[in-house]
């Protein structure tokens, strides 16, 4: 009937009010409701895991070319990770090395101090692992563990923590007038958000190993963690070594964050690069298949 009122140049009947209203009511209920499948943000306003895999497979390409122009160019990269426990330092660091070559990126996470580095000066058990040429050394905590867990939780007194804070932006002038490109991180974590990592930690399997005795005690002690923090910040964000802050309760957007930054930060080119082609096979010749019974592992999938 529509169709022939549209043919003899009639207006079609008005939408009934009650459909009408119907409609609107849909509309309205859209706000609502969960994001589509394709929105990069979930229900709780984090990041999306397909928009964050889509967003580093980039980051990973441009971390190859700041590989290969340090190797090119001999470039010496330091990046220092702090924070907090469960601040999502080790994830951010996992995501930057994930497609990277282990020679060229190497991550420094030092034990405690044998009686024999305890014996020496504080910063020299990590300066020798300061990057040569070519490298990108990234500290999972640092020489900082002076200024936070040691002071915090009574392994060095105050005048071992004065003393450090004094000397070390001294030490990181002479890294960065040595060639050296240093980058300091320090991942900020809310109450909340560490409680409920924290609490993840004692009932999942894959992630016990992460909470130590040394986690419980200084859990509680956050306050005296973010005095140890500030203190750290007065007298070591300087002009040539600054602390750069990130926010951490979405893992996925600090990680993408983190990148982003560092890639800025560096001034990385694209080396030139020949055609790859993959040359051609030797012939088989006189080679034959081995008569040997291999000990080949189970499927255990089974076949779909």
């Amino acid at each position: 009937m529509a169709k022939k009122d549209r043919k003899k140049g009639k207006a079609p009947e008005a939408e009934p009010k009650a459909k009408g209203r119907a409609r609107a009511g849909a509309a309205a209920a859209k706000l609502t409701e969960t994001p589509k499948p394709d929105s990069p943000f979930r229900a709780d306003g984090k990041l999306s895991r397909k928009a964050y895999e889509a967003a580093l497979f980039d980051l990973h390409v441009e971390l190859v070319k700041l590989q290969e122009w340090a190797k090119a160019t001999g470039a010496k990269v330091c990046i220092v990770f702090e924070g907090r426990d469960g601040a999502g330092k080790g994830g951010t660091i996992k995501a930057i090395t994930e497609r990277v070559s282990p020679r060229v990126f190497r991550v420094v996470a030092l034990p405690a101090p044998t009686e024999r580095q305890k014996s020496q000066m504080y910063i020299q058990r990590y300066v020798e692992h300061f990057p040569a040429a070519g490298e990108v050394v990234i500290f999972d905590r640092s020489w900082y563990n002076r200024a936070g867990v040691e002071r915090v939780m009574g392994y060095a007194d105050e005048t071992q923590v004065a003393r450090f804070l004094d000397m070390i932006p001294g030490v990181e002038k002479a890294m960065v007038e040595s060639g050296i490109i240093l980058v300091k991180y320090w991942l900020e974590v809310s109450m909340e958000e560490q409680t409920k990592r924290l609490t993840e930690r004692i009932d999942d399997g894959r992630k016990t190993w992460k909470l130590s005795p040394m986690d419980l005690k200084s859990y509680s002690r956050w306050y005296d963690y973010s005095r140890a923090r500030d203190a750290m910040f007065l007298a070591s964000d300087t002009p040539w070594s600054p602390w750069h802050v990130v926010h951490s309760d979405d893992k996925r957007r600090a990680r993408l964050n983190t990148i982003r930054h560092l890639l800025r930060l560096i001034p990385y080119e694209e080396p030139k690069r020949e055609k790859v082609k993959l040359p051609k096979r030797q012939e088989r010749g006189d080679y034959a298949d081995p008569q040997y019974s291999f000990k080949v592992i189970p499927d255990t999938l089974g076949t779909p």
